[in-house]
């Protein structure tokens, strides 16, 4: 749902002028160094890319789904380390805030995050539980009016300098599956909570990823989100079936970006004395990942639309992630392949652009899992479409899901 197409037009000028003029000049330095300078996150601060999502009763601009799609299929066409920054704060580490959160909760947390202030990180993955997210072993026993947390957690993004973590434990040691699980919004400097060195990682460098440690981290019952145990898992699900259409929204802006240096290198290098593009193999590169992009947009946008008229979309999230996600891929490879040689060599944005979208095929779910997901949802019953029961059976059965 667009509410106002002049506004969004002018938010989207806003937001492709600061990707072109001050991000994709930076994205060789930051790949090398693997750091965002600062005085760039002010200005995404400035910019107000922290709160793209949040409501405006919490400082935030109050997107709508297909609002906040078109504005990531435009962010994402710099490098996706620059999304990372502050893609947490309005997608998976406030959704959860929004959707569940008491109003105390709300009001202290969603300003920071939407000003920036603060950033945000959503710790559910462990080593033993990924895709199968249910199977986590983080524990909180309660201790009158507290909770003790002991557990780690990897992958998560961001952690090395989140200042609010939203954790997810395991409360109910009797209760197997998702019913046991509860939400906790705990801050850093909260004794027991620290976060090691980063990883090293493939591609995405200046994203920070890292692990979060609980050792008798003790916390108030205040810090469970919503105030309900329990619940946690469901929270999660909410959080992230709304982050996969986003996800799916960030996978088609760098194969727009591809699309163009492909483009662009197709007309200016010459082989046999004349222009690559002229060449009918090199055109079908580039025509198959054109005609994948707008396949991607449609799904995305229909998705995001359905959405906002409050319409079950969790097979269809699922879709958005699995297709857009297995399509950048596409477009990523064959932009090294267009490239030729210098594809292949490090700097180069087709090479560089090749790392960092290989992570997309894993998090907020594998590829397989999705697959799995979506079949589930459609052998529940002999109709096209998924019945509302059926849906919240699926979440109550723990969907399996890996979130990074």
């Amino acid at each position: 749902m667009i509410r106002d197409p002049k506004r969004l037009n002018a938010l989207l000028t806003q937001v492709h002028e600061f990707i072109v003029q001050e991000c994709i000049p930076l994205e060789k330095a930051i790949d090398r160094s693997g750091e965002l300078p600062e005085p760039l996150v002010q200005r995404m601060r400035e910019v107000g890319l922290f709160g793209h999502s949040i409501p405006s009763a919490y400082g935030g601009a109050g997107l709508s789904s297909e609002e906040l799609s078109c504005v990531n299929m435009v962010v994402s066409q710099a490098a996706p380390v620059f999304r990372a920054r502050f893609g947490g704060n309005t997608g998976i580490a406030s959704e959860a805030i929004v959707v569940d959160g008491t109003e105390a909760q709300k009001r202290r947390y969603l300003p920071q995050l939407a000003s920036g202030a603060w950033t945000g990180c959503f710790a559910l993955t462990e080593p033993e539980a990924g895709s199968d997210a249910t199977a986590l072993k983080t524990t909180a026993q309660r201790d009158g009016e507290h909770f003790v947390l002991n557990g780690r957690k990897c992958y998560i993004t961001n952690a090395p300098l989140a200042n609010l973590f939203t954790v997810f434990a395991r409360t109910d040691p009797d209760e197997p599956g998702a019913r046991g699980v509860t939400a906790f919004l705990i801050e850093r400097g909260t004794p027991g909570l620290s976060t090691p060195e980063e990883m090293n990682k493939m591609g995405q460098h200046g994203s920070p990823v890292g692990e979060v440690h609980l050792n008798d981290c003790r916390v108030h019952e205040s810090s469970v989100l919503g105030g309900e145990l329990g619940r946690g898992f469901r929270s999660a699900m909410k959080a992230l079936n709304k982050q996969r259409i986003n996800l799916a929204g960030l996978c088609i802006g760098p194969a727009i970006r591809l699309l163009d240096e492909m483009v662009a290198r197709a007309q200016d290098r010459r082989q046999f004395g004349r222009p690559i593009a002229e060449y009918q193999l090199m055109q079908q590169l580039i025509a198959d990942s054109a005609t994948d992009v707008q396949a991607a947009k449609a799904l995305v946008l229909e998705t995001s639309r359905r959405r906002d008229r409050l319409e079950d979309v969790t097979m269809e999230a699922s879709m958005c992630k699995l297709f857009a996600s297995e399509m950048c891929g596409r477009v990523a490879d064959r932009a090294v392949q267009l490239f030729g040689g210098s594809g292949y060599e490090a700097g180069n944005v087709a090479e560089r652009f090749y790392r960092d979208v290989r992570l997309f095929r894993l998090y907020e779910g594998t590829s397989q899992i999705h697959q799995l997901n979506i079949a589930k949802l459609m052998l529940g019953q002999p109709t096209m479409r998924p019945s509302h029961h059926q849906m919240h059976q699926a979440l109550d059965d723990a969907s399996p899901l890996d979130q990074a």
